[in-house]
């Protein structure tokens, strides 16, 4: 059975995306994230690999930090005790990033290409890769 991960856009300790990649960590541990997920699980050209690159931590020690269980928030400050600790600036320029990736940027291309491939390249409110994640995952109509 497959689950979705939580929305890219939930946060811990005002950070985006970083719920999301431990959701996939902990889904994945159990056998039940899907299958689309698994090519860009922990890589380094992909937000988990950009997110864990930005809080200065390595993905393979991280994902071993949340196999060994607590909560999001004590994941966190591990991060931040094994890499940097984020600042209010930091958190600002992380969040601009995710919440707008895919708009007008570099991933555009590769947005539009899944927009089209999932029947809704017509839908000019999908401007964002976190607005196609909530479409395709079944959070937005």
């Amino acid at each position: 059975m497959s689950a979705y991960p939580v929305s890219p856009t939930e946060m811990t300790g005002g950070m985006m995306y970083f719920p999301r990649m431990l959701d996939k960590i902990r889904l994945h541990a159990r056998g039940e994230l899907g299958e689309d997920y698994l090519p860009n699980l922990g890589r380094a050209r992909a937000a988990d690999g950009a997110c864990a690159n930005f809080l200065r931590v390595k993905y393979e020690e991280l994902r071993d930090r949340v196999l060994a269980g607590g909560t999001d928030e004590e994941i966190l400050e591990w991060c931040y005790e094994k890499g940097r600790r984020l600042n209010r600036g930091d958190l600002v320029v992380w969040n601009g990033f995710v919440s707008k990736l895919g708009w007008n940027d570099f991933v555009t291309p590769m947005l539009e290409d899944q927009k089209q491939k999932g029947g809704f390249a017509h839908r000019t409110d999908i401007v964002t890769v976190p607005d196609f994640i909530d479409l395709d995952e079944g959070r937005r109509s």
